[in-house]
């Protein structure tokens, strides 16, 4: 019966995402689903940004092993990304009517810091996107008794969401994202309302993970514990804003009241929610000590699985494989999607200047199959666990895309040079760090967006060696105006020459 309803269940999401597919006829449609997203399905798509494989599997896991001081970058760090995202970024971004976050940059600074920083952000999907299809191989492994390897379970999931994601884009991914967040929320409610029938009442679960120490969330006073901690926080907090996934979200809302309230909507629901499968994976502990204790050494990814097959009825295992599915679902198709849009609009686009619209819409979909490609193999050979790779994608975009967005959007002289200057900083203290001191207490990361500040600050403030000096007023207040008036010049694609853009 189970194996059947994951059958059933992937042919209906399948046939969702294509139906949505025959109202894609732009690659605005395809990028940002028009931007006419109202509020419920805007906030189901931001939730859905980061309830993935990550949060059901990792996320779990991992508080099972570590407590509330392990998954400090998500759920704490993510959830307050989509809030800060709604808050300070979403109705500035969303007047500019862009296409993809990479257009900012071009717009703000010059078309050398598009390239670099959109490089930088496709590059951070690839273990993001990566643990999804892994966690697809896992799911499918575990509901065939081992019928289907992990290995054959992802080359399946990727399949099944690349075809509805390739053809509907963002509009397939939107629609199914309202539909699954119901599955989600119904059915990890019902699990959890099962499971602590079993323990005794949540107050009891709760009582075990204080005493055992698991619901401490802040370090010892001392500089060795603070700062890798703030480091996890701040890593997925600031370094997923500038993320298309993100920014795709914000977009497509139908108006700006729409992008914020369905950001901050979306982030607060996730912060709640991701709490549910850390309390089913901890009660797993104490349903059956021995066994889990022995799952907890040799793959904690398979202690939530594990309990539902083992100590819960068939419909119960039905509404949670069926909502895991969902979450994966949703999650690996929009990020199979942000970075292949990113890439084809910000790279690809400015060797075909005189490309139409049709054709971009083609060169879209055949980026993300290759990119599906890329991803496949890369799942295919990692050992990492699923939170590792999410938790790792985002240092990347921390260390040279967030200051230049930040400054750019709130500080009137920050310039292309400044822009340069934060990007060579943050990526080269970065990787350094990472090659020459990987294991000192201030994480790589953390250092390298501090450089990527102070190479703002200073490349902004500095004489120009490198451009020409942007015009200021044009740079800040100026620039969300005349991206706006843009709109209804330019409704199908934004992507035009611009008196903003500096020149090399």
């Amino acid at each position: 019966m189970l194996i059947w309803f994951v059958v059933i269940y992937l042919l209906v999401s399948i046939s969702i995402g294509l139906y949505a597919a025959t109202r894609v006829h732009s690659a605005k449609d395809f990028a940002v689903a028009g931007r006419h997203l109202p509020l419920p399905v805007v906030t189901a798509t931001v939730f859905a940004t980061w309830f993935g494989a990550e949060t059901v599997l990792g996320i779990s896991a991992t508080f099972t092993k570590e407590g509330l001081r392990g998954v400090v970058a998500d759920p704490f760090g993510s959830s307050l990304c989509l809030i800060l995202a709604g808050l300070f970024f979403a109705r500035k971004l969303y007047r500019m009517n862009l296409l993809t976050i990479g257009d900012y940059y071009r717009l703000r600074y010059n078309r050398t810091v598009e390239m670099v920083t959109t490089l930088c952000i496709v590059a951070s999907y690839l273990g993001w996107v990566a643990a999804q299809i892994k966690a697809l191989g896992l799911v499918f492994f575990v509901v065939t008794d081992g019928a289907i390897s992990q290995e054959w379970g992802m080359v399946l999931g990727a399949a099944i969401v690349l075809t509805y994601t390739t053809f509907g884009g963002m509009l397939s991914v939107a629609v199914l994202d309202f539909v699954q967040m119901t599955v989600i929320m119904g059915g990890m409610l019902y699990i959890g309302y099962i499971i602590s029938g079993m323990t005794g009442g949540v107050g009891a679960v709760v009582s075990h993970a204080s005493a055992a120490g698991k619901l401490d969330l802040f370090p010892a006073a001392k500089a060795s514990e603070w700062v890798p901690f703030i480091g996890a926080w701040v890593t997925m907090m600031l370094g997923s804003i500038p993320q298309q996934d993100v920014f795709q979200r914000i977009t497509s809302a139908k108006d700006e009241k729409t992008a914020v309230r369905g950001s901050v909507l979306g982030g607060s629901i996730y912060f709640a929610f991701a709490f549910v499968p850390m309390f089913l994976a901890y009660s797993a502990t104490l349903i059956d000590p021995a066994m889990f204790g022995e799952l907890l050494e040799k793959d904690p990814q398979l202690v939530l699985p594990t309990l539902i097959l083992q100590h819960t009825p068939v419909f119960a295992q039905v509404i949670f494989f069926g909502a895991l599915l969902s979450a994966i679902m949703s999650c690996s198709s929009a990020t199979l999607l942000a970075p292949s849009v990113a890439f084809s609009e910000n790279i690809l686009r400015g060797f075909f200047p005189n490309i139409g619209d049709h054709a971009f819409l083609r060169m879209m979909r055949i980026v993300i199959v290759c990119f599906a490609a890329v991803i496949l193999a890369f799942a295919l050979n990692t050992e990492a666990s699923i939170f590792k790779m999410v938790e790792n994608a985002y240092k990347i975009t921390l260390v040279a895309a967030f200051i230049p967005l930040f400054a750019g959007l709130y500080w009137k002289r920050a310039n292309t040079q400044g822009a340069l200057f934060a990007i060579v900083f943050g990526l080269l203290s970065w990787v350094l760090l990472e090659v020459l001191q990987p294991d000192t207490y201030w994480p790589p990361q953390l250092v390298g967006l501090l450089l990527s500040a102070a190479g703002m600050v200073a490349g902004s403030l500095l004489p120009h060696f490198v451009g020409k000096p942007t015009p200021l007023p044009l740079a800040h207040e100026e620039l969300h105006h005349h991206a706006a008036a843009q709109t209804e010049h330019v409704p199908e694609h934004p992507h035009h020459p611009s008196p903003v853009r500096n020149e090399p």
